[in-house]
């Protein structure tokens, strides 16, 4: 059995490091990611991943997680619509991907969830060429 990437209950600041706190100007959006590095990684739930993996914060952590929910399913909805999750991951850059093949694997392996923003070809270099 590996080990779990995350850790048991830990959080993106005990992983990485904590970050300075939002300053008092700091957008909602900003201050919801420094927030939510605070969460255990495992007590995210789709809508953190979501806003966490699109700002690219803790990408090594977050997308083993996010793909754990998008395996079970492919539709699994943060705050947006159906599938944002999947968005999320989807547009991840080759830069995420060109060393983590395994992960890219289990991404190919998800696939698209049904509906209409998702009508179109949303891979993300996780196959090189797309769907």
């Amino acid at each position: 059995m590996t080990a779990d990437p995350a850790g048991p209950g830990r959080s993106l600041d005990e992983l990485e490091g904590a970050w300075p706190p939002a300053g008092p100007g700091a957008t909602r959006l900003v201050a919801t990611a420094h927030a939510l590095r605070r969460v255990p990684v495992r007590e995210l739930g789709a809508e953190g991943l979501r806003l966490l993996i699109r700002q690219d914060v803790g990408l090594p952590h977050l997308v083993p997680v996010a793909l754990g929910l998008l395996e079970a399913d492919p539709a699994a909805e943060g705050d947006l619509y159906p599938g944002d999750l999947y968005d999320a991951v989807s547009g991840l850059g080759p830069g995420f991907w060109a060393g983590r093949p395994d992960l890219a694997a289990r991404f190919r392996a998800v696939p698209p969830p049904a509906g209409p923003a998702h009508g179109r070809e949303t891979r993300s270099p996780a196959d090189g060429a797309g769907r």
